[in-house]
């Protein structure tokens, strides 16, 4: 019996996940693996996103049966037992011999065929072990913080300190959320791209979050015609909300630009503004300036620690990179790659954007501070330390933004006060539609 290409290519992704420290999402969407039937590619993406969501209860689950340690496993073969163990725990539709068999083929495919009679013990002990408990419902029984790391698998170090900043019941909501397959969402003004999608059979049903925000019920929103002429992109509503922060102008500099989906929105609400959209990895650029085609757009490589212009600008957004950790249920691997002392780092990268960005902010203008992570280094310490450095700025409270976004249509959330920690904005994973995103609004006097 043949690997499934499905199989095939959860196993290839995940590798090259664990080896190169790339990104899944970015990898199943790459064209390598665009030949995929929609069938198989939908198995591909359950099982590589499954896998990296539960990887430590699907290790110690495995190790209950392995005779060896798992860190002495070739990467080859412990990746196929994960493969297998995810669908054992979690795929009631997939016949648990396929799961067993397809995985050992793996293990031989990757020539590693003296762990073969390994894997194959393994897996067959495993399978009695198969649905012995409702592992969802466990989160929410889970007392301490050492419980809910084992039962949502999340590192519980990362566990530990969410309980600590938003309490027990707040972090089982975001470890929850975590562990599911986050909705897919778009932003959609113009009335031309909806009646395209409803002529594709495309499902929608209203943002929860902002008006101009639209959740795609059913089918694949990447096969439409605007998604491929790039008129039309995913972007989480969150996201979305905070590229609304920046507000209107005649000049605005996205310092951290790439992917692109916050740019695309600063050129729609300010068509007539110069826009300069920055990004440190030329290639990233590339993808920039395919995705924002607006003429008053202007994409530069360049680093946002040291931006190639004087210019001032009245609209500046540093949405800077970060450890990312209110975006694991999109991006999974992180949970086990970041390490406590990468904050340190992370925050020391901030801080020297964020004060080069305020160089660049003319007087009475707007600075958008944003990350989306739910570490309070990377967030407000930040700010702190900036404002420290720079007294030239102050902070104006951002529930008065979201106010008027309200009035003016395009918040539909009714509960503005849950969405603010004091004067900045705080999404939180479960409790809020979306992934996790911290923003403060900085205003040059």
């Amino acid at each position: 019996m043949p690997i499934s290409p499905a199989r095939i290519a959860a196993f290839d992704i995940l590798l090259r996940v664990e080896r190169k420290d790339s990104y899944a999402s970015e990898l199943l969407h790459a064209s390598h693996y665009s030949n995929l039937s929609v069938a198989d590619h939908g198995l591909a993406t359950e099982l590589v996103m499954g896998v990296l969501r539960w990887r430590s209860l699907l290790d110690e689950r495995i190790e209950k049966h392995s005779s060896q340690k798992l860190s002495r496993l070739d990467p080859e073969v412990l990746t196929a037992l994960r493969l297998a163990a995810y669908q054992l725990l979690f795929l009631d539709r997939v016949p648990e011999r396929a799961a067993v068999h397809e995985s050992v083929e793996l293990v031989k495919r990757a020539k590693k065929r003296s762990a073969v009679p390994f894997a194959n013990a393994v897996l067959r002990k495993f399978g009695a072990i198969a649905g012995e408990r409702d592992i969802a419902s466990a989160i929410g029984k889970s007392k301490t913080a050492e419980e809910l790391a084992e039962s949502s698998a999340h590192p519980p170090w990362l566990v530990e300190r969410w309980v600590q900043e938003f309490g027990l019941d707040t972090t089982k909501k975001i470890c929850a959320y975590d562990q599911q397959i986050p909705e897919t969402a778009v932003r959609i003004t113009d009335p031309v791209i909806l009646d395209e999608l409803r002529h594709e059979k495309i499902e929608l049903a209203p943002g929860r979050l902002l008006s101009s925000s639209y959740r795609v019920n059913a089918a694949d929103i990447t096969h439409t015609r605007a998604f491929r002429e790039n008129r039309l992109a995913i972007q989480d509503e969150a996201s979305q909300l905070v590229s609304l922060l920046v507000g209107r102008g005649s000049s605005i500099l996205d310092c951290c630009a790439a992917p692109g989906g916050k740019t695309r929105i600063l050129a729609e609400r300010n068509p007539r503004a110069r826009i300069v959209a920055m990004e440190l990895h030329p290639y990233r650029a590339r993808m920039l300036r395919n995705l924002v085609a607006s003429n008053n757009v202007h994409v530069i490589a360049a680093d946002a620690r040291n931006p190639p212009t004087s210019a001032l600008f009245d609209g500046v957004l540093a949405d800077v990179p970060c450890s990312g950790t209110g975006t694991l249920a999109r991006n999974p691997e992180i949970k086990w790659r970041l390490k406590p002392e990468d904050l340190a780092d992370l925050q020391t990268r901030q801080l020297d954007i964020l004060l080069a960005a305020m160089q660049r902010v003319s007087l009475g203008g707007r600075l958008i501070y944003a990350t989306c992570s739910l570490e309070k280094e990377e967030n407000s310490d930040v700010v702190v330390k900036a404002l420290s450095q720079n007294q030239s700025f102050r902070i104006d409270d951002c529930q008065r933004e979201l106010e008027k976004l309200r009035t003016e249509g395009e918040l539909r959330w009714e509960d503005i006060n849950s969405l603010t920690d004091g004067p900045y904005l705080r999404t939180i994973p479960g409790k809020h539609p979306g992934d996790g995103f911290f923003a403060v609004i900085l205003e040059k006097c």
